[in-house]
């Protein structure tokens, strides 16, 4: 990764023309290609930016640049035929980084131990419960647990931390799958999480789905009285 920190002008042509003005901001320049402006607000959405594909080439300013107090000019393209250029006036800092390879995104541990936590007292999703198989592997990625009931149905769970309305979808894409094996279907689908939105808990219910709210704290233990004097 390479971090400039410039005073620059931007413009971009492409779909619509935009123009940044002469200003100190920081140039992001990924190893993937991807070149992004920032200012010191607006958090983390860059100013403008070019995503990959796209190709970076540094050039000299031409006279008219050079008069202007132009010391580079960075110009980024891609196959789509936009196309950023970056006038830089004067550069502060100018730094490389390898990050090496990124592992992606580590959660808390909250959802993957709610899942690992209900795998093992799958009980709580109603008596006679049994777990089939943890993250069960679909062609359109993994369910979280697949249980059956007491009855013996097919029960797919989908485990969140908080429930919104694009659980319960990514839900129903999963008991739609599933019900086409004959060796699994009718599958019935449970909601679970710590916190079900409203909205949600409407959705999933008009779909068939059970809601359950999960006590986290009370299934890692937290709550227990095990090894207290008092």
């Amino acid at each position: 990764m390479r971090l400039v920190i410039c005073r620059c002008a931007v413009d971009y042509e492409g779909r619509l023309d935009a123009h940044l003005p002469e200003a100190d901001r920081l140039v992001m320049v990924k190893a993937d290609g991807s070149v992004s402006i920032h200012a010191d607000d607006r958090a983390y959405k860059p100013l403008n930016w070019m995503t990959p594909p796209c190709t970076l080439h540094e050039e000299q300013p031409v006279a008219e640049e050079k008069d202007a107090g132009v010391r580079a000019v960075w110009t980024v393209s891609n196959p789509k035929g936009e196309k950023l250029t970056v006038r830089l006036f004067r550069i502060y800092s100018d730094t490389s980084h390898d990050l090496g390879e990124d592992p992606g995104l580590v959660k808390d541990g909250v959802e993957a131990h709610l899942q690992e936590l209900l795998a093992e007292q799958i009980e709580i999703l109603g008596e006679g419960y049994t777990l089939v198989r943890r993250e069960y592997p679909t062609a359109i990625g993994p369910v979280d647990i697949l249980s059956r009931d007491a009855a013996g149905t097919t029960v797919a769970v989908e485990i969140k931390r908080r429930g919104g309305i694009d659980g319960v979808e990514q839900l129903t894409r999963y008991v739609e799958l599933l019900n086409r094996d004959e060796l699994l279907a009718p599958v019935r689908g449970v909601f679970a999480a710590q916190e079900i939105r409203p909205q949600a808990r409407v959705l999933a219910e008009d779909r068939g789905f059970r809601c359950v709210t999960l006590d986290y704290g009370q299934m890692r233990g937290a709550d227990s009285t095990e090894l207290r004097l008092f």
